[in-house]
């Protein structure tokens, strides 16, 4: 019982309070109504009364749609619930003069109320429509909101209104300007100060008409650092390939700066992990400049050269080494589709994609979100674990590049099949007065089959949420192996706040459910020192071979890495 008291205390925590009180006051006009209609259903006059009032919830509602939603089409699904309640008053009066099914229908009105409140008070969603503010105006009521209810506000150390300041100059700019381009790239610098992959930043504005500064160009190559200190072109076309800058080149200068430094002067991409984002942006250096940018180069003879540089038309160099470096599909729904796909590599090694923690029912993947458990996916990882087995698996690779997120019980179901002890997996809590409080907590409990199988688990920066926590979940088994080039994405709390500001043309998303580690400490996320608290074990070198073998190949370098760490091993 403490378990569902806690999961139900977590929920409502997360539940906006103003809206419960809209949806309360729709509950207490049908009770009312109920009520009136009990003591007045022998009196014909009255109850042509009793049936105009029947209207009032779809009136309290229309109201609601013109305050919260009208602007932002994406809120209704969040208060579908309530305007359903609203609809069902209008029921029992349309059956009011049929006595025998009258009965029937107010029953299941009442019981569709209660089915339809349940789900809204329990989603942890608070949306919030500045649709209707001016630039300024609604930049600021986002400031205030995120101030209030951002819920690593303490623990990353942030001064919302600090940015505020900073920012507001640019907002200002944009408003003058009427440019929304302007208005997007405020905030989403703002966000990315926040330093939390969970803060999403959507833009909705015409595109070909306004320039965003977040775009970027293509020089004809890409850029990536070795673990040598050396910075080298990737993914080069042709006509770099003229100039002699090819594959492998060694980069020294970016406009007349050496390369390093001119990376410093980007900012940062809004990273959680600092180590994470100094590889990514020097893909974004690659991209930056005017219609011509000089490079600086060390050519064939080893001399250094300086060739200028003219800005493509077709731009996917920065998209083509990103998913190179990444081993990510163009086609998301691709990777997606391969979630739980298990088969041998060789006669020895079992390879497990884990790309996303659902089973593909949301009704089912909330239910073992507030337990901790997930029959359904115990059994399925069983299933392909033994499958393996049975072609001759000694040893395992675990795919989590990429993993999406999602429900971490899902992945906690595949530690408990790895370990043979239980072990802690996280806690709901709620944030009060700046402190975190643990409600519940949830534990992998061991089955313990598989706990003899050595086990690599690939992951990368692009490994978020659910999946950085079952990352962390396996990293503690003494059989498993948490590797890769980059550390886990470093964003773990629970999404659910959004502010959509002026005309629509900006939403930003963030964090408001708190999960917590066992020291009641917020799990995964990054302080301010934005230093990973999942960090993988073993590092994957990235030398010149290794980039070769990324880049200019298309080969999945890490997973052959793995395969042989567990030869080796």
């Amino acid at each position: 019982m403490d378990k569902f008291f806690g999961a139900l205390g977590f929920m409502l925590a997360n539940t906006d309070k103003i809206q419960i009180i809209w949806y309360g006051a729709v509950l207490l006009t049908m009770l009312i109504l109920a009520v009136l209609h009990h003591r007045l259903k022998h009196y014909e006059r009255e109850m042509k009364l009793w049936k105009k009032l029947c209207l009032i919830p779809l009136l309290i509602t229309t109201v609601h749609y013109f305050v919260y939603v009208w602007g932002v089409d994406s809120f209704l699904r969040r208060y579908t619930p309530m305007y359903l309640t609203a609809l069902l008053a209008l029921l029992p009066a349309m059956c009011a003069g049929l006595k025998k099914s009258c009965k029937a229908v107010s029953v299941i009105t009442g019981a569709l109320s209660v089915v339809f409140a349940a789900y809204f008070f329990t989603s942890s969603t608070k949306p919030h429509n500045f649709t209707r503010k001016s630039y300024t105006k609604s930049f600021h009521a986002m400031v205030r909101e995120m101030d209030r209810s951002y819920v690593l506000k303490e623990w990353k150390d942030i001064d919302f209104y600090a940015l505020e300041d900073k920012y507001m100059p640019l907002v200002e700019e944009a408003e003058q300007e009427k440019d929304p381009a302007k208005l997007a790239d405020a905030v989403t610098m703002f966000c990315n100060e926040l330093h939390d992959n969970h803060v999403r930043v959507g833009a909705d504005y015409d595109f070909e008409k306004y320039s965003s500064s977040f775009m970027l160009r293509d020089y004809g190559f890409s850029m990536v650092q070795l673990d040598s200190g050396e910075v080298i072109a990737v993914c080069t076309d042709a006509a770099v390939n003229e100039l002699g800058i090819n594959d492998g080149t060694v980069i020294t200068k970016w406009d007349g700066e050496p390369v390093l430094q001119a990376a410093e002067k980007i900012g940062d991409c809004g990273q959680p992990v600092k180590s994470n984002d100094e590889i990514e942006i020097l893909a974004e250096l690659a991209g930056t400049g005017g219609d011509t940018v000089k490079v600086s180069f060390i050519d064939s003879t080893g001399r250094e050269q300086t060739a200028e540089l003219i800005a493509l038309e077709n731009e996917h160099t920065y998209d083509d080494a990103l998913n190179a470096f990444l081993h990510c599909p163009e086609d998301m729904r691709e990777l997606i589709n391969s979630n739980f796909s298990a088969k041998m590599l060789d006669d020895k090694c079992g390879y497990l994609v884990l790309s996303a923690e659902t089973t593909g029912s949301s009704i089912r993947d909330d239910i073992s979100f507030y337990t901790g458990k997930s029959k359904w996916a115990r059994e399925l990882f069983r299933e392909r674990l033994r499958d393996l087995r049975e072609q001759g698996m000694e040893y395992l690779v675990v795919d989590m590049r990429n993993n999406v997120g999602g429900c971490g019980p899902i992945g906690y179901e595949l530690c408990s099949l790895l370990s043979d002890k239980d072990i802690y997996a996280m806690g709901l809590g709620v944030r009060k007065n700046g402190g975190y409080k643990r409600l519940t907590t949830q534990m992998i409990r061991s089955d313990g089959e598989f706990a003899d199988l050595k086990v690599v688990v690939l992951t990368n920066c692009q490994c978020i949420s659910a999946g950085d926590s079952t990352a962390l979940c396996l990293s503690r088994l003494p059989n498993v192996t948490l590797a890769g080039i980059t550390d886990p994405n470093g964003s773990g709390q629970i999404t659910g706040g959004c502010c959509v500001l002026s005309g629509g043309i900006v939403s930003v998303n963030y964090p408001i459910g708190l999960t917590l580690n066992e020291n009641d400490e917020p799990d995964i996320d990054t302080r301010a020192d934005r230093i990973s608290r999942d960090p993988v074990e073993v590092r994957i070198p990235l030398d010149y071979d290794a980039a070769m073998r990324i880049f200019r190949d298309k080969e999945d370098h890490e997973l052959d890495w793995a395969v042989k760490y567990l030869e080796n091993e």
